[in-house]
């Protein structure tokens, strides 16, 4: 029975499972506050509807890529093969949260919706996004190495740290400075354990010393009146038992999801490039595992998710190498898979996330902000910086949207209306919302242009920039509605209309311009021949 269990078991399989779980529950508190604590989403909905879907496709996929561990150790004889680990994607999930699914609910409810059916109309669009995610990435996941050869590293790495950056780093610092002394403590914890690599007492993992020790601090001091108003009380601990059967519920919310396609597009486009570099880092750790059925089984994992009621992807993690040397093997993925997946079923899970204030969460949130911006410049050729550099713009621009528009500030119909004031020419309000409407995929066109004129390749920069200008035109980017959705040109109104014309000819010219230079450019090389 020993030999059984160290078989399946190691000392380093407990320490990775401590490092994978907290990921992932710290992603789904950071999911269940944003919804509930910033837009007021009704918890029901969100602990027995979203969460039981969500976790079933991290048992999934980490009982596959356990699995795929076990099998690759019989191949090779090798014992030390360590399991890809699975989780929930932070970027895309808190994107989701942040970018689709609050607003979609606030929209519902100024529609009329009461705060429940708007719940439950939410609900049903993130499950479309996650099917669609699903889809695109499971097609995509026989052509991952074409992705990659046709859209530059800058672009793709640059758009997700243009993510991290302004929306997973800046806004959960601000959080963190609404209760200083407790998110403070945590992320002085993560920076010293995770950033200058400091070892802590007896081994333990950074992120679990920051969640403690930043809660242990909100738990003491907030009874005292020492943390101000924003101390809440512990909850109630109540078993939320709910199975993630298979549902048609999906379907409704296709016609909701189709104005967030900018959004979900490329957050499944993400994940897949993710995958590849992933399956390469484990590789040059010496586990070879087959790229194709990594980025296959976490895309089943979510499309599985999705039909079930889950709202947030799935992804390998890129920390395979890091579980490796702490000598983790395919046992740390069985236990991850088997407490997040029982957790969103017994309800446990949420109540644990519940325990977990956003001031204790935002610590590891901003650490892997800063790890995903200086991997977008280290993962990149030092003469593609600016490339990376101009590409997060665009998300600068959703962030003050975001902040702008926040209801709790300004109302709907002022913010309405002051974006539509055109007495002047577009105005400034409507100029940083359309830049932010759709930018992921500009922030990977506008890095990829810049990318091709560092080469010199200048005909290929104004092919980019003429598909900007037909992405453009139909919303994909720089979408002229105030939702950021997709149309076509002719079904909106004519300042509408005029601004779509405005920024696609933009586009245009730009492309025109480059087509001339790269014509000379080659008259010059003809000359010198």
């Amino acid at each position: 029975m020993q030999t059984i269990f160290r078989r399946w078991l190691t000392p380093g399989d407990l320490n990775g499972f401590l490092g994978l779980v907290v990921d992932n529950l710290s992603i789904l508190a950071f999911l269940s506050t944003a919804l509930i604590g910033i837009f007021g989403f009704p918890a029901d909905i969100v602990f027995l509807r979203m969460f039981p879907g969500t976790a079933l496709g991290v048992l999934l996929g980490n009982l596959a890529y356990t699995a795929m561990a076990r099998r690759l150790a019989r191949l090779t004889g090798r014992e030390d093969v360590t399991a890809m680990p699975l989780g929930l994607d932070a970027p895309t999930s808190i994107g989701l949260s942040l970018l689709v699914l609050g607003p979609a609910f606030v929209g519902f409810k100024q529609a009329g919706m009461d705060p429940h059916a708007a719940g439950m109309a939410t609900w049903q669009l993130g499950m479309a996004s996650l099917v669609i995610m699903g889809v695109l990435k499971t097609v995509l996941s026989f052509f991952g190495a074409s992705v990659q050869r046709h859209v530059p590293r800058a672009g793709l790495l640059g758009s997700i740290a243009g993510i991290a950056l302004v929306l997973m780093g800046f806004l959960p610092l601000i959080e963190i400075l609404k209760q200083p002394v407790v998110g403070f403590a945590g992320l002085g914890i993560v920076l010293y354990a995770l950033v200058a690599k400091g070892r802590l007492p007896f081994g333990l993992p950074g992120v679990l010393v920051a969640f403690l020790l930043a809660a242990l601090l909100y738990y003491v001091l907030g009874p005292l009146g020492l943390l101000g108003s924003g101390y809440r009380a512990p909850p109630v601990w109540q078993w939320r038992f709910a199975l993630p059967w298979p549902t048609l519920e999906w379907t409704h919310g296709m016609a909701y999801a189709m104005p967030y396609l900018p959004l979900i597009l490329p957050f499944g486009l993400l994940m897949v490039v993710g995958g590849i570099n992933v399956t390469e880092s484990a590789r040059a750790a010496g586990d070879d595992y087959s790229t194709r059925d990594i980025l296959l089984v976490e895309a089943l994992a979510t499309l599985a998710a999705g039909f079930c009621g889950g709202v947030a992807q799935t992804t390998p993690y890129i920390g395979q190498p890091s579980y490796k040397a702490m000598g983790a093997r395919s046992g740390y993925t069985l236990l991850t898979g088997v407490v997040i997946g029982l957790g969103g079923v017994l309800g446990y899970v949420s109540n644990l996330v519940e325990l977990l204030p956003l001031s204790v969460l935002a610590p590891i949130l901003v650490f892997v902000a800063i790890g995903m911006t200086v991997q977008a410049f280290e993962a990149t050729p030092m003469r593609y910086a600016a490339a990376v550099v101009f590409s997060f713009f665009p998300a600068i621009a959703r962030m003050v949207t975001i902040k702008l528009g926040d209801p709790t500030y300004v109302s709907f119909e002022h913010f309405a209306a002051l974006y539509n004031d055109r007495s002047h020419g577009l105005s400034e309000l409507a100029v940083i919302a359309v830049l932010g409407n759709g930018f992921i995929i500009t922030s990977m066109l506008w890095a990829s242009f810049v990318v091709a004129l560092i080469d010199g390749r200048v005909a290929r920069a104004a092919g980019i920039v003429l598909l900007g200008a037909l992405l453009t035109s139909v919303g994909l980017m720089h979408s002229a509605t105030l939702a950021g959705s997709v149309y076509l040109p002719w079904q909106l109104d004519a300042g509408a209309q005029a601004m779509v014309w405005q920024f696609a000819g933009a586009y245009l010219a730009l492309a025109l311009i480059l087509l001339l230079l790269s014509l000379q450019r080659l008259d010059n090389a003809k000359k010198s021949v």
